[in-house]
């Protein structure tokens, strides 16, 4: 196990920032007469082109969430061209791999293809979309995962839940279901019932299309234009409203488990306290958003930073910390997360608060704020390491509004931000009472029990063991086979235990948490295999769901 290390920067010496890229991608863009955006990129000598479709698919109907759970599921397994297997095939002869992400608002097909395949590519992703064929049998394999899954949501999910509900209000992301249907209407459904909503959901109007090729931009527009001219319909008014309020309303709240309630088993951290705040932020297009990510850096957004050196590797108290800006089509927030042992949630916080109150009151050191802009201006490059990665971004940035080199302009926007800037968004954005904090404990440690009157006094003297009882200095009885060790380490003994994270069923168990903010994967976070929108650059990229439709090569 390796522990990551971040060198700090002698003080008053500016960091070294990676050296320019050769320039900017060229990029045309262009609206087609369908309502589809496509932004075609450069990339000369690419041996592959990467396709990003982002298609608003936010769960804000209840009626259609069972529906839109299984076509997450079955899309891309079968046309009216072609089976499963047909389209396996065809994607091998290309040389291309085809995935399906769902996040929060959107629909994301992603398509990785040898250079020459391009045009096939495009056909093929056209004949998924206006000749879609949902099998019986597909259908049905579906509606058995679903079954197979947990439909009851995680405890992280559930704090999330109730600090946004708390903090913005009644919204999609903030209900109880989460957009996640009962499972009687997921297998009451029919293939027809998924045809009718591929019909409405899945149309060009509202959605956009990354390309990134060795191609020239204007002869990737024509080719798009050309092959997608079909396909028409929208928008399907399936994106997710903002949230009531601009800034979260701050306040404590608190989330217990029933102490004989089995809700979430089978997650990663179901028995443990969880800690999960939520502040204002700033979005990644507003002019003072640098300042303030650097501030968010300095407080929790690497290894070395102040809340992982202090309730993690100084005090203990938690196995997972982060801290990030979320950010989707509904509003931009401030998220801390913390996992610990059971029990102490209370103390997590108290300590989060006061990391929260000395950053806003003193600021930061000068090397604090270099080692952080450092660290971002590295990670940028990292971010952006492979085409797959900068296809993602690109898809990201349009389905956000930003242009495509807004990556080149922040880098140097990070370069000229000073210490004194810094500490002034963290005075107006990290001042813990304007946070809420909310808290969650598992079942057995959320109340002690009552002793009652016939409980042992803890007081009393032990009970002199007499001449028959057992010599204390001897093992106690067996318990038998399948007794615990006692002498066995707990699970998660300490602060570098791997790090939890649960997941919500959005087309499977597998599928990202609908109720946080899937952004994409520009300067701040690792790219994923395909870009979610609205989302800002700061937070976890989605990992793509386990769905049965993934074509890789031939295998069916």
């Amino acid at each position: 196990m390796t522990r990551a290390r971040t060198a700090a920067l002698p003080t008053g010496v500016p960091p070294t920032l990676p050296p320019p890229a050769a320039g900017p991608r060229t990029t045309l863009s262009a609206d087609l007469p369908t309502g589809l955006r496509v932004l075609a990129a450069h990339a000369p000598g690419a041996p592959l082109a990467e396709l990003r479709l982002v298609i608003p698919y936010a769960r804000t109907e209840p009626g259609l969430a069972a529906a839109q759970e299984l076509l997450a599921a079955c899309l891309g397994t079968g046309s009216r061209d072609r089976t499963r297997q047909g389209i396996a095939d065809r994607a091998a002869d290309l040389g291309a791999e085809l995935s399906t992400v769902v996040t929060a608002e959107s629909l994301i097909l992603s398509v990785s293809v040898l250079a020459p395949g391009l045009p096939g590519a495009l056909d093929l992703l056209a004949e998924l979309l206006l000749r879609p064929r949902y099998e019986e049998g597909e259908v049905a394999l579906a509606q058995r995962r679903a079954a197979a899954a947990p439909r009851a949501p995680a405890p992280r999910v559930r704090l999330r839940r109730a600090a946004l509900a708390h903090g913005f209000g009644p919204h999609p992301l903030s209900s109880e279901s989460g957009g996640t249907a009962p499972l009687l209407e997921v297998v009451s459904l029919v293939p027809d019932d998924l045809l009718a909503l591929h019909a409405r959901a899945v149309v060009p109007g509202g959605s956009s299309l990354v390309v990134l090729a060795g191609e020239e931009p204007d002869a990737v527009l024509r080719l798009a234009g050309e092959r997608l001219a079909p396909w028409s319909g929208g928008p399907s008014g399936l994106t997710l409203p903002s949230f009531a309020r601009a800034v979260p309303r701050p306040g404590p709240v608190e989330l217990t488990e029933p102490g004989d309630s089995e809700a979430g088993w089978g997650d990663a951290v179901a028995g443990q306290s969880l800690v999960l705040t939520v502040g204002p932020g700033v979005p990644t297009a507003d002019p003072l958003h640098a300042p303030f990510h650097l501030a968010q850096l300095v407080l929790g957004g690497y290894a070395s930073a102040r809340l992982a050196r202090k309730v993690r590797d100084r005090l203990g108290l938690a196995y997972d910390v982060s801290a990030g800006l979320r950010e989707n089509g509904a509003g931009s927030w401030l998220e801390i997360a913390c996992a610990g042992a059971p029990g102490g949630a209370g103390r997590i916080a108290a300590e989060i608060t006061r990391c929260l109150r000395d950053l806003a009151e003193d600021g930061p050191s000068r090397a604090e704020v270099d080692r952080a802009r450092a660290y971002a201006a590295g990670f940028t490059r990292f971010a952006l390491a492979t085409r797959a990665e900068e296809a993602s971004a690109l898809a990201g940035f349009a389905a956000a509004g930003l242009e495509p080199d807004w990556l080149d302009g922040y880098r140097e926007r990070l370069a000229a931000v000073t210490p004194e800037q810094v500490a002034e968004a963290a005075a107006r954005h990290l001042a813990p009472d304007r946070s809420v904090v909310a808290t969650y404990e598992p079942g057995s440690m959320a109340a002690p029990a009552h002793p009652g009157p016939h409980a042992p006094d803890p007081t009393a003297a032990p009970p002199h063991p007499g001449p028959h009882a057992p010599d204390p200095k001897t093992a106690p009885p067996a318990a038998g086979p399948h007794a615990p060790d006692p002498t066995a380490a707990p699970p998660h003994p300490g602060p570098h235990a791997p790090a939890l994270k649960a997941t919500q069923p959005a087309g499977g168990p597998h599928a990202p948490d609908p109720t946080a903010a899937p952004p994409h994967p520009g300067p701040h976070a690792p790219a994923p295999t395909a870009a979610p929108p609205h989302a800002g650059p700061h937070a976890p990229a989605p990992t793509p769901a386990a769905l049965p439709h993934d074509q890789k090569g031939a295998r069916p």
